[in-house]
């Protein structure tokens, strides 16, 4: 079976990484796929997440964003750093750079993102107070396909909550974190599950 290796990157605690490893430990990503979480990287050296890597017995790594003169240098290393690493797939979770057009092209068709807002509602920053001030009544979590346009690319899942009257953006960031847990990992188990499928067609 072909090695499909996921690379992750974060910024902070890393929520999302720890529910996508055990995800495919609980379903035996390795087994069914080939597939395993190979490294995760931070560009930032305080990153909560990456003591959960390496408890893991998960390549832990950082590439400092303020140590290059711009983001193209940035990217640049950032991208020679995930290749080391051979990556099928490199799942954005809570990383938070801008990604310079040349970078994202490099990954196309294998870099995700979950984005805390129902997309193509709310791009950007501060999505759940925004959500709040408008008077929405729903709101949720999407996992897309990064494209050179912040926050948008296909659409790979959606989970969607309430917002109720008393909500404050934290606790409307709370209820959407719980869904988020949930529907990156099965996003990416489809993403895996195409693969798989392609392969398989590929052969016969």
């Amino acid at each position: 079976m072909v090695q499909r290796n996921i690379v992750i990157l974060i910024s902070g605690g890393g929520s999302n990484m720890a529910a996508i490893v055990q995800a495919s430990l609980r379903a035996h990503w390795a087994q069914r796929f080939g597939a395993r979480v190979a490294a995760v990287i931070s560009n930032k050296a305080e990153a909560g997440g990456l003591a959960f890597a390496r408890e893991h017995g998960i390549a832990a790594e950082v590439v400092d964003h303020k140590a290059f003169p711009d983001r193209q240098a940035f990217d640049a290393a950032l991208a020679a750093c995930i290749d080391r690493h051979e990556p099928a797939l490199v799942v954005l979770a809570g990383f938070m750079r801008i990604l310079t057009p040349e970078f994202v092209a490099r990954y196309e068709g294998r870099l995700l993102n979950i984005h805390p807002s129902l997309l193509p509602a709310f791009p950007g920053l501060h999505t759940h107070q925004r959500a709040i001030e408008s008077g929405c009544r729903f709101a949720g979590a999407t996992v897309h396909q990064v494209t050179a346009e912040l926050d948008h690319g296909p659409i790979l899942a959606q989970a969607v909550v309430p917002v109720l009257p008393d909500d404050t953006a934290d606790t409307l960031a709370a209820r959407v974190l719980t869904q988020e847990h949930l529907i990156y990992p099965a996003a990416v188990t489809s993403w895996l599950e195409q693969q798989m499928a392609r392969a398989a067609r590929e052969l016969a």
